[in-house]
């Protein structure tokens, strides 16, 4: 009987490479396939050779993806075998880095060995090789902000803050190439913010919402945070668990990096086609909002400013897009807008885009609970930009359009119910332009305004 039971272990333990029960790399008993998966696949981010594939299991697991040309159907390849474990939430990231620059690729997760079988499709494609061949090519980004979904024994009493989560449904069916997240994509409540524990268990309930799953896996997903998903209401750098928030959000997302050189924190960097995208940090950094005698009030701290402002002026891309939290170009002084906490810190950054005479800046923000377009044409006679993009799910900031005071608005753009961006660049190489559609949860086109190749707002 000893002898039976230790011949079915190692049987158990060799079909998925491991030579002895200390190697196990999971739980019994063993979830497979569909069994296994929690929420996922989302597709993180992508380049010519390599495209991370981000999936979280119930339980300890191993995490493969097999993937194939969908001309060539007949070879397939596999990624690196990633195990997910209890303090990280049971993610996995797995590359798949045997891919060939503007190829589509169909792929398929595997669990303990178990495919998953999905009834939706998930494919990827890779960026394209077009530089010295062809124009660039056409592309669009779906981008919001502020993602609540209930839980009704931890919510707060009352009306629910969360509704309307159809509207992933619609982001998906705009098809876009990626979606950005621009901060609260899931809200810490009071239970949550102080363990990690806490935070692994809100991340894991918001990502698992079964409306976003199809969106997860068929966009390239990018993030920054804000103060909802970093620590409690308006967090800042002295918040005493961020660097737990930071492994977390680490684990959550799939950016190609996470924080500037040695620093901790969501400050990242990518390029998509001729579009060079900035991911700021306006919380790990931050002084405190109301701080009287602080020596040097910011949002980004000074390494991070001075990488951003260095890296924006030595940018060729015809369009900068700079996500950050909260709002840059609005004048308006409520809450926690440049303007009203950091003025200093925002007059540096525009009067560094004016004196360089950096083109085609657009910032990307959420935060405020209502969309809005700012415009302000500076000395040097460019434009500058800031699409605030909110709420996706959260309560929406009704009546905004009146309630909030903006002098650099532009006219009709307020937004005060739940709704989504979408950003299409199109063109050839030297005359690429830039559209911005919103729409509400339904799907339904509320505004569009393109940002013509010489800057100017159409």
């Amino acid at each position: 009987m000893r002898y039976k039971l230790f011949f079915s272990l190692l049987l158990v333990f060799s079909a998925f490479g491991c030579t002895s029960p200390k190697q196990m790399p999971y739980s019994t008993p063993v979830l497979r396939g569909n069994a296994g998966l929690q929420s996922g696949p989302m597709l993180g981010y992508v380049d010519m050779r390599e495209v991370l594939i981000w999936v979280q299991t119930k339980s300890e697991s191993a995490v493969q993806i097999e993937y194939w040309d969908s001309e060539k159907t007949d070879l397939k390849y596999k990624s690196n075998i990633a195990r997910t474990e209890a303090m990280h939430g049971f993610t996995a990231k797995c590359i798949a880095d045997q891919v060939q620059p503007g190829r589509t690729y169909n792929y398929q997760v595997l669990i303990n060995g178990g495919p998953v079988q999905l009834p939706y499709p998930t494919t990827f494609k890779t960026q394209p090789l077009w530089q010295y061949r062809t124009d660039p090519p056409a592309f669009s980004v779906a981008a919001g902000s502020c993602t609540y979904v209930n839980e009704p024994e931890y919510d707060r009493p009352g009306k629910p803050y969360g509704s309307e989560y159809g509207i992933f449904t619609n982001i998906a069916a705009q098809k876009p190439d990626l979606m950005l997240w621009l901060g609260d994509n899931y809200y810490y409540r009071e239970p949550d913010w102080n363990t990690r524990t806490g935070m692994l268990h809100r991340a894991t309930h918001t990502r698992s919402l079964p409306e976003m799953q199809p969106l997860l896996a068929a966009a390239h997903h990018y993030a920054i945070w804000d103060d909802h998903d970093f620590g409690p209401n308006d967090a800042d750098g002295t918040f005493i668990h961020k660097d737990m928030a930071w492994e977390v959000f680490r684990d959550f997302w799939g950016n190609p990096t996470f924080g500037l050189q040695e620093q901790k924190g969501c400050t990242s960097y990518f390029r998509y086609a001729d579009v060079d995208f900035f991911l700021l940090d306006n919380r790990y950094f931050r002084t405190p909002n109301h701080c009287k005698t602080c020596p040097e009030p910011t949002e980004m701290g000074r390494e991070q400013r001075e990488w951003f402002l260095s890296a924006l002026a030595e940018s060729t891309a015809p369009f900068k897009m700079v996500a950050i939290g909260g709002q840059v170009v609005s004048d308006n002084e409520m809450h926690e807008t440049y303007a009203n906490l950091y003025k200093a810190e925002r007059d540096t950054i525009l009067a560094r885009i004016e004196r360089e005479g950096i083109k085609g800046v657009v910032f990307l923000t959420g935060d405020r609970h209502f969309t809005e377009l700012s415009a302000v044409k500076n000395a040097a006679g460019n434009w500058v930009y800031d699409l605030t993009a909110s709420s996706l799910t959260a309560g929406s900031f009704t009546n905004a359009g009146t309630a909030v005071k903006n002098t650099l608005r532009v006219e009709g753009t307020a937004v005060d119910r739940h709704n989504f961006a979408m950003l299409r660049f199109s063109g050839p190489r030297k005359e690429r332009q830039l559209e911005m559609k919103v729409y509400d949860t339904n799907g339904q086109e509320i505004w569009t305004k393109t940002i013509a190749p010489d800057g100017t707002l159409k």
